[in-house]
């Protein structure tokens, strides 16, 4: 069978999950739904890794939670996701140091119905490729990455992408907020 990842301009797949969101007694879980950043005209942007308790995983999942108040600043709902289920995620976050005080929900995709729609169900073991999707206020998705297995992404550059996405205009290679885009130059000329 040949997948293929949905794309940019496409709507992001209607989804009702449950979710981690504490690990506090009797309120750990909470089901998140596709269209709950668009309530309130935020940005979603969703990452997904292969499997919990695993060795490159909680290194992405840590540094999303580093940068999880660059991604709040920027109206962006953070979410991360698996195939794992919700008691493995909450099993996950109490054994491991760097993912007790996360911020942002951890999704259970026990059905792998939302990573097949999303077409990055691997297809040998049956589980997440390390997708990101950014996903604008209105669940049009603008960006996709997807690395292999093994490879753990790059968090700024998520931001950065972000960034040049929320300006709605024309940004270069290796553009940073701050800098002038080329609408701008454009626009001067």
């Amino acid at each position: 069978m040949n997948q293929r990842v949905i794309s940019v301009g496409n709507k992001f797949p209607e989804f009702d999950k449950i979710s981690v969101v504490s690990r506090e007694k009797g309120k750990e879980f909470k089901n998140i739904k596709h269209d709950d950043h668009q309530q309130s005209g935020d940005w979603m942007v969703m990452f997904w890794w292969p499997k919990d308790f695993t060795f490159v995983c909680p290194t992405e999942i840590a540094e999303f939670n580093q940068n999880f108040e660059e991604f709040r600043d920027r109206d962006a709902y953070l979410i991360g996701a698996s195939t794992d289920s919700e008691f493995v995620h909450l099993a996950w976050r109490n054994d491991h140091e760097d993912l007790r005080d996360l911020k942002f929900p951890m999704l259970a995709d026990t059905s792998k119905s939302l990573a097949e729609e999303l077409g990055i169900l691997e297809q040998e073991e049956k589980v997440a490729l390390r997708a990101t999707f950014i996903v604008d206020p209105q669940g049009i998705i603008r960006w996709v990455c997807v690395n292999d297995l093994n490879v753990g992404r790059n968090v700024k550059e998520v931001v950065r992408v972000l960034d040049a996405l929320q300006t709605d205009e024309l940004c270069p290679c290796n553009w940073e907020k701050g800098e002038e885009t080329l609408t701008e130059s454009l626009s001067l000329n």
